[in-house]
């Protein structure tokens, strides 16, 4: 028999162990539905909460990228976000797409790489590699926030866990 002070003890340790993170049934990762492709977003959290930023394709076109002219066209592309904080903003996945919006070539644009303009809107501008420049047909932002990469119960069992962004877009994914 168990002394009544172990007994009466074993409720608490347990307890203790539990929000220790010793416990393995309290992690899980979950991924959240990629957002519908568009020239002008508004960014989404991973709960699909909108935080008031607009990220936008100004402009694009095809020419041969200033660093590697040899390799031909490529998708020069001009973007801005409204609302966002410049040090610590959203992340969107860019993709040149063809006619039926299958991406040619994609890339992550991050708000805290633009320029600050005095209307306090943040613009930037990329480069998208792609096989064959003549199939673009445009250039679309996925709005789902690409910034946010909590870590995954397989890395950190305690602290990890959660929803993830989705994955980033990339060749051949239908927008």
């Amino acid at each position: 028999m168990f002394p009544a002070r172990v007994l009466a003890g074993a409720p608490l340790a347990l307890v203790i162990l539990a929000l220790s993170g010793c416990s393995s049934w309290g992690c899980t990762d979950t991924t959240a539905k990629r957002g519908e492709a568009s020239v002008r977003v508004q960014v989404e959290d991973t709960y699909g909460q909108r935080p008031g930023v607009t990220a936008e394709v100004v402009d694009w076109r095809l020419e041969p990228h200033p660093q590697v002219p040899s390799e031909g066209g490529q998708v020069d592309f001009d973007y801005r976000f409204d609302g966002a904080d410049e040090f610590s903003g959203p992340a969107v996945d860019a993709c040149a797409v063809d006619k039926k919006r299958v991406a040619l070539g994609c890339q992550t644009i991050y708000s805290s790489e633009a320029w600050h303009q005095p209307d306090g809107t943040l613009t930037g501008d990329g480069w998208l590699a792609v096989e064959h420049p003549g199939q673009v047909a445009g250039v679309l932002l996925i709005p789902n926030d690409q910034s946010y990469g909590p870590r995954t119960c397989d890395q950190d069992a305690k602290d990890g866990g959660g929803t993830h962004p989705p994955k980033p877009a990339s060749k051949g994914a239908q927008l």
